[in-house]
């Protein structure tokens, strides 16, 4: 068993106002982000499945053209390689589970 702990985690910028933890498993990626208000997420996509939930704050997501207000706990779909975005409108706290790896989030 692997065991770690968030506040132990490193760390790193993802671009202005964005930080992310990562926990890499042998098929999946659990990225910890922190949002500072008003941060926007550029729109993009990936081939990675995508499990979002918003654990604190409040945090617009927009996939594949609809946006909406996630709400505390709610939990959220991205298909693979389907456009999605966000923006932080409060502090804010999103959890992302990706399956496969995402190498590109490794240190």
């Amino acid at each position: 068993m692997d065991s770690y702990n968030l506040k132990d985690l490193p760390a790193r910028e993802r671009g202005e106002g964005i930080l992310l933890r990562t926990v890499h498993g042998e098929k999946m990626t659990i990225a910890y982000w922190e949002f500072d208000p008003q941060t926007n997420l550029p729109e993009h996509s990936h081939p990675h499945e995508q499990i979002a939930m918003l654990q604190e704050g409040r945090f617009e997501l927009t996939v594949d053209g609809e946006s909406r207000e996630l709400q505390l706990g709610e939990v959220v779909r991205v298909p693979p390689n389907v456009p999605h975005s966000g923006r932080s409108i409060t502090y804010s706290k999103v959890v992302d589970i990706f399956s496969p790896i995402r190498e590109d989030m490794r240190e």
